[in-house]
């Protein structure tokens, strides 16, 4: 685990999240960041299944699987449309427009949602102190521009879980708005904090549903500001 520096301190939501952009590179070097990839890891059923994440400052993003001789991309966003590849036709398919809004809305967040959270006009509020796993952290409430569900605008409401020592998320909570799991908090959970040319990254994640089961996804390593073809973002015209 990386040690970083401590503020004793830090009681308010602003302080907390300051002193966390100091700890992770900075604001001013995460401000000029135009892009992340991430090559990673899953292990699906004993089967490792390599991953390559991209997600550009401009919204674009892209999570490419390989899988069985098949590159499968999910999640894409090519600055106009959403769309992913459909696992048993291999064809790519658009979400709907309502899915569409809200991957796009989400995608403003980059680098981070805390990142500049007041000129996005979110609201965050310090709820407390919380015990995860053993770790004491300062937990966070950041309250975002509501998302549309089934023609309903719903809240869209994030706990942040942050280590009172070192000031970085270690637990994510949301609570899952649509489908069968509707009404669940999906948590995601980051650890091993990792430089990568002056920024730290969590290389070490899991997620999935609280109190059901985690998904691991270990980063192998992260590339800062990389070179993508907008071709790798454009939905197939085939």
């Amino acid at each position: 685990m990386v040690c970083f520096s401590q503020a004793s301190v830090a009681q308010t939501a602003d302080e907390i999240v300051a002193n966390y952009f100091e700890n992770i590179g900075g604001k001013e070097a995460w401000s000029k960041l135009k892009g992340i990839k991430m090559s990673a890891k899953v292990n699906q059923g004993g089967m490792e299944i390599p991953l390559e994440i991209f997600q550009m400052a401009d919204g674009r993003q892209l999570t490419k699987i390989s899988l069985q001789g098949n590159v499968i991309k999910q999640g894409v966003y090519d600055g106009t449309s959403v769309w992913n590849t459909n696992f048993q036709t291999l064809k790519a398919e658009k979400v709907d427009e309502e899915a569409a809004v809200r991957f796009k809305q989400e995608t403003a967040d980059f680098p981070d949602a805390l990142y500049n959270y007041k000129a996005k006009s979110y609201t965050l509020e310090l709820v407390g102190k919380e015990t995860i796993e053993g770790t004491e952290t300062f937990k966070l409430k950041l309250t975002k521009k509501p998302l549309k569900f089934s023609g309903e605008m719903v809240d869209n409401i994030n706990f942040y879980y942050m280590d009172t020592e070192n000031f970085v998320p270690i637990l994510v909570e949301s609570e899952i708005k649509e489908g069968p799991q509707k009404g669940a908090v999906a948590q995601t959970k980051f650890s091993e904090y990792q430089e990568v040319q002056g920024l730290y990254f969590p290389f070490s994640m899991e997620q999935g549903i609280k109190g059901v089961g985690m998904q691991a996804l270990i980063i192998d390593a992260v590339e800062v500001n990389p070179t993508v073809a907008d071709s790798e973002f454009a939905f197939p015209t085939e």
